[in-house]
């Protein structure tokens, strides 16, 4: 099979169905071997009920991974690959923002460049508020200083794929999984190219400011252990700053006899000294909450059921 699409849905029930009519138009007399596999990330609206009569209807190649309840689109990406045949596997998303038109150009750009082994979509200028952007460009600068792994400002999980970096991308079955990082640090050749993303077909963004501060806080202490070299750098800077105060009050005491601040300074270390201490031991229990949860050796994803139409395809032919 020439091409894999994986997408990943979570309350898409008004895009599936255009999705794949827009597929069908646009890969017409350009890919005409091809699978879309669906992921219902445990979606609360219609989507399955849709999909489901999607695959009814369509003389496409479908198949559908239904998981038993949400567990992100990490997972969704993650089982999407490692369902997919083709030689090319393609993560885009099912509002449209991504068009297939950008589809058709990264699968010429690896049939003629043989030392290419993915095309990336990146943004030049993205289409959020100021505020916004700003912390994606902190993000990406912070966790580029920390990390060994690079990371390429803009870069989005639409990407396709040659089938010997999907394999190497299986391999890593993180249960906390910061797929950007992951693509990344897997190496091989990858071509960057430009899009502009387009106005949703239907919906909203399932990504608030919150969720994005998670996953960017995810992807940092994935990717580097650098904040707990900070906790350490921190304390030692502390406990000096500490000793130089006592040796300055025992000084003044003895030599010059002026009276030691009382409670307010007495107070003001506590808190100081405090604060210091949880987050030190806040940014050990990030770490030690993952390490506590990948032990476990739990699933990445549960599926509920697998709907496919290529069997019925193949018996007709």
């Amino acid at each position: 099979m020439k091409l894999s699409l994986v997408v990943p849905c979570y309350n898409e029930e008004g895009n599936v169905k255009i999705f794949a009519e827009t597929v069908k138009k646009t890969f017409k007399n350009n890919i005409e071997d091809y699978e879309i596999i669906f992921i219902n990330d445990g979606s609360k609206d219609n989507t399955i009920g849709k999909l489901k009569e999607l695959l009814e209807e369509t003389d496409q190649n479908i198949k559908i991974i239904n998981f038993s309840r949400n567990f992100g689109k990490e997972a969704g990406m993650y089982a999407g690959l490692k369902e997919a045949k083709g030689d090319y596997v393609t993560i885009i998303d099912a509002d449209l923002q991504q068009r297939p038109d950008y589809v058709v150009k990264m699968v010429e750009i690896l049939d003629e460049n043989k030392e290419y082994d993915s095309v990336v979509a990146y943004q030049e200028q993205r289409k959020e508020s100021k505020v916004l952007t700003f912390f994606k460009n902190k993000f990406y600068k912070i966790i580029n200083e920390m990390s060994e792994t690079e990371f390429v400002m803009g870069a989005s999980d639409f990407r396709t794929f040659r089938r010997n970096m999907v394999d190497a991308i299986l391999e890593m079955q993180e249960y906390y999984r910061f797929s950007k990082g992951i693509f990344s640090w897997v190496g091989f050749n990858n071509c960057y190219m430009t899009y502009d993303v387009q106005a949703r077909n239907e919906g909203t963004s399932k990504w608030s400011f919150y969720k994005l501060f998670k996953y960017a806080i995810e992807g940092i202490v994935s990717f580097t252990t650098v904040p707990l070299r900070f906790a350490t750098i921190l304390g030692i800077i502390v406990s000096l700053l500490s000793l130089i105060y006592l040796v300055v009050v025992i000084v003044e005491k003895i030599f010059y006899g002026i009276d030691t601040e009382g409670y307010a300074t007495i107070v003001t270390l506590i808190l100081l000294l405090g604060g210091v201490q949880l987050l030190s031991i806040g940014i050990i229990g990030e770490y030690l909450a993952r390490t506590y949860v990948e032990t476990k050796d739990r699933p990445i994803y549960i599926t509920r059921e697998i709907l496919t139409n290529e069997k019925e395809k193949n018996n007709d032919k």
